[in-house]
């Protein structure tokens, strides 16, 4: 096992340097959405990262999600387009991303257009002290079914995995490369999410929670379906009994901390896009946080 000390030594040394984020965005069939998840990558980011660079991860699309991506390239500078030839899934699209990521901070999102990027900037200066940033969705604009599912899972993934986060499948995260290298998901399908928040605990890494909005899905249509639902259980209950029953787990459960921070402004409809030009906000210095019940 790594030691966790090592990787915070590491954060707290390259943190006066950091400029640089690396934002990975797996996309399977979403060809009616991918220009326009593009174009506000690519404004947020400039307008709060000295350096910074997109991943497009094709996987294996049936439908023109690449042709739609090399369309936008040539406007699109700081993007890149990584493939599958096949489907391969969710995780492994992150994990090709991760991989192929060159900045010190490696962000990840989802190109249905439901988060607003530009509060990455936030998740981002609190990287520079927290190895690992989490969102959670604050007023979430997803079906009531799917919340309530939502719910039970995380309750059962905080019981049995030690998960501890409000909200682990929130797809608007931030790693410090140190840490990530210690995370890099295994998990080809949706569990990703629940294996790298697991491994944190059991890296004895901290990871910082702050609310993030949540906007309706801007086209397309969502890839996970109710036939997921067992799926990802079966695997939940899998990892349990391998990693924490029959595996040696570390016995001290690291901190989450949750910033004090105002819940973002609700988006009024799917119509509505934010201002991605307007300044930065002020610098919000990290407020204090307390030691989350184990």
């Amino acid at each position: 096992m790594p030691d966790s000390q090592a990787i915070m030594g590491s954060i707290r040394m390259d943190a006066a340097n950091r400029t640089g984020l690396s934002l990975v965005i797996p996309a399977f069939n979403e060809a009616a959405v991918i220009a326009r998840a593009i174009t506000e990558a690519e404004t947020a980011l400039a307008a709060h990262f000295g350096s910074f660079e997109v991943l497009i991860v094709d996987d294996g699309s049936a439908d023109t999600t690449a042709a739609e991506v090399s369309a936008a390239l040539p406007s699109a500078p700081h993007t890149r387009l990584l493939r599958h030839e096949s489907n391969r899934g969710y995780g492994a699209a992150l994990r090709t991303g991760f991989e192929a990521a060159r900045f010190e901070l490696v962000a990840f999102t989802d190109a249905d257009c439901q988060f607003d990027l530009t509060e990455l900037a936030q998740l981002a200066d609190l990287a520079a002290n927290t190895p690992v940033v989490v969102g959670y969705r604050a007023d979430r604009k997803d079906p009531w079914r799917r919340q309530f599912l939502s719910w039970g899972y995380n309750v059962m993934a905080r019981a049995l995995l030690g998960t501890r986060v409000r909200d682990v499948d929130c797809a608007l995260k931030v790693f410090h490369r140190a840490a990530l290298a210690e995370l890099l998901p295994e998990s080809r399908g949706f569990f990703v999410n629940t294996e790298m928040m697991t491994r944190a605990r059991q890296q004895n890494l901290p990871v910082t929670e702050v609310p993030v909005t949540h906007r309706p899905r801007a086209g397309g249509e969502s890839k996970v379906s109710l036939r997921e639902v067992p799926r990802t259980a079966r695997k939940l209950f899998a990892f349990w009994w391998q990693e924490v029953i029959r595996g040696a787990t570390p016995t001290v459960t690291p901190a989450v901390f949750q910033t004090k921070m105002s819940a973002p402004q609700v988006i009024a409809s799917q119509d509505h896009v934010p201002d991605l030009l307007s300044p930065r906000a002020p610098q919000v210095a990290p407020p204090a946080r307390h030691r989350a019940a184990a």
